[in-house]
């Protein structure tokens, strides 16, 4: 084992506290506290799961944070993508403090901070690859790696205790569109310094061999552009994926085509990396959607959206009709240059399905690579680095323990890697390395303009509207006599088709007249009461009779 530079403060200890990205892809989020300091690496978002009825995004529940909020120096984020600087306007409201990260980074987050009005209020600083931040008693040092956007870096974060290095997400590309091949110099001298833990992006562990260079994907698209002289072209991909942009530009040009680009996420990173220049669009190659009838189909090509189904994405609205400006016709050729995130295949299955009824071709196969480091990949990262423990980072459970026999198999003994939670508290020292506390961590739920104002009690409710539907009953009492005045009324929604259902209707009516006729001859006045018996009592009659089970809300109102 390599010595360690930091062998003049053998008893100093730093935590590591994951508060999102383990147990899930998306939503990573990773603090790194002294005695009197934090910095928080990412801040990104989850998308919902499909039983996240009318959610529109999962942010990390930072109340370790807040309750920290003095200790908090900065947010160090890694790369542009999504899962890493998504939540950042959320948090940033509550912990006003400020951003690390490159240019391209900045930029993309520039962007989101704009949308949320903040831009004024935000402090952030562009950080050079190589380029060290000192804040109280840490160092942190962007190293360059190679990812699926351009200016990713992993962070080598210098503490009391020793070096913890984050690697990011990352592959190693020697051959990248975009930029220079990872700086593995870089990782190899930290590994002969010393380094005390190595955080690893664990996403692709479970697969064998190299991640392939983003180049081979550029000889795919030319292949496609030669064989359909003919067609029009639509190509979807991840918006951040500037460098696939670049190389479908690139064919396109090739092939005397215009680009349109299309989606909203699409053309704002594609005018913000354009602008930076880490994207070159040759004069006149670029137009407008407006224009896209002027040309003749086998002369444009479509950068759009919508990759991986989402159903209100560009790509997904032109397969179901209801994109205003673009309709799919059997002239076309759909490339989908993405693989599926897990969870997403039934949706990507019915775009494809869509577009092929319509006539068009879809192509979705060696059109994409990934931006992630396989096991030979990850292997190497622990050569250079000889790390003393290593704490998988990004991935779900079986990611994760993948990395753990990699790692085990670079010769790190078992006792030295750490399989971590989100909310655990990793205590880490030159001695040791385990797990000393748990704190609050899990998604807070954002809807609309409401942040955390939805818990699993409403997404419950909800679960249960979409399943069963709701039936309403509403009477009318007499007040002080509880004399029933009105009623009751049944108004079913999402339950049964009124109209073909009027004899069970009126019989569920019946059995609410009789259980209220019963309260009131027992002279029950307490309306929580008579609202319980109500409910109990038709809830048993429609079970019986249909086996199934609607949210009943009886109304009361009472006339004086």
């Amino acid at each position: 084992m390599k010595k360690s530079n930091t062998e003049n403060a053998p008893a100093s200890k730093v935590r590591i506290i994951p508060l999102g990205g383990l147990e899930q892809i998306g939503m990573n989020i990773t603090a790194i506290e002294s005695d009197d300091t934090i910095i928080v690496i990412d801040c990104g978002l989850a998308f919902p799961s499909d039983d996240m009825l009318g959610i529109d995004l999962c942010i990390p529940d930072i109340t370790y944070l807040k309750q920290n909020q003095d200790k908090v120096k900065g947010f160090f984020i890694t790369h542009g993508h999504e899962d890493h600087i998504g939540a950042l306007p959320y948090v940033l409201n509550e912990i006003n403090v400020p951003v690390y990260g490159t240019r391209l980074t900045i930029a993309l987050i520039e962007n989101k901070l704009k949308e949320h009005d903040m831009l004024k209020t935000t402090r952030r600083k562009v950080v050079k690859h190589g380029q060290t931040i000192t804040i109280d008693d840490f160092r942190v040092e962007f190293i360059k790696t190679n990812h699926s956007i351009a200016d990713a870096s992993a962070l080598a974060v210098f503490t009391p205790a020793g070096v913890i290095l984050h690697t990011g997400d990352f592959k190693i590309d020697y051959t990248p569109v975009f930029g220079e091949s990872a700086d593995l110099q870089r990782f190899a001298e930290l590994g002969r310094k010393g380094v005390l833990a190595l955080m690893c992006d664990s996403t692709n562990a479970i697969r064998t061999g190299f991640t392939a260079s983003e180049r081979t994907v550029g000889r795919t698209f030319d292949a496609i552009f030669a064989e359909h002289r003919n067609n029009r072209l639509i190509v979807a991909t991840f918006s951040s994926n500037v460098d696939r942009v670049q190389q479908i530009i690139d064919s396109a040009y090739k092939y005397d085509r215009k680009v349109v680009v299309e989606g909203r996420s699409m053309v704002n990173v594609i005018g913000i990396a354009s602008e930076l220049g880490y994207i070159k669009i040759p004069d006149g190659t670029l137009i407008d959607i407006d224009h896209l009838k002027d040309y003749p189909d086998e002369k444009t090509v479509l950068i759009t959206t919508g990759s991986q189904g989402e159903s209100m994405a560009a790509l997904s609205r032109m397969a179901s009709n209801s994109h205003r400006k673009v309709s799919i016709t059997p002239n076309d050729v759909i490339i989908l240059s993405s693989t599926p995130i897990p969870g997403n295949e039934k949706a990507v299955s019915k775009v494809i399905n869509e577009l092929s009824i319509k006539g068009a071709e879809v192509i979705f196969q060696d059109t994409h690579v990934s931006g992630h480091a396989c096991q030979e990949e990850i292997k190497l990262i622990y050569s250079l680095t000889h790390p003393k423990y290593a704490l998988p980072v990004h991935g779900e459970y079986r990611h994760l323990m993948a990395q753990r026999n990699l790692a085990q198999a670079m010769g790190i003994p078992k006792k030295n890697i750490l399989i971590m939670s989100s909310g655990d508290v990793v205590e880490l020292s030159q001695d040791s390395c385990e797990v000393v506390d748990h704190v609050q961590a899990g998604a807070i739920l954002v809807d609309g303009l409401g942040v955390g104002d939805v818990g699993n009690i409403v997404l419950r409710d909800r679960q249960n509207l979409a399943q069963n539907g709701i039936i309403i009953v509403v009477l009318t009492l007499e007040k002080y006599s509880n004399q029933l005045l009105a009623g009751p009324d049944i108004v079913s929604r999402g339950f049964v088709y009124v109209r073909e259902s009027e004899d069970l209707l009126g019989e569920a009516r019946q059995v609410v007249e009789d259980a209220v006729t019963d309260c009131l001859d027992r002279r029950v006045s307490d309306w929580g009461k008579i609202k319980n018996i109500i409910r109990d009592s038709l809830s048993d009659f429609l079970w019986k009779r249909m086996k199934r089970n609607p949210m009943i809300l009886p109304i009361i109102m009472e006339v004086g």
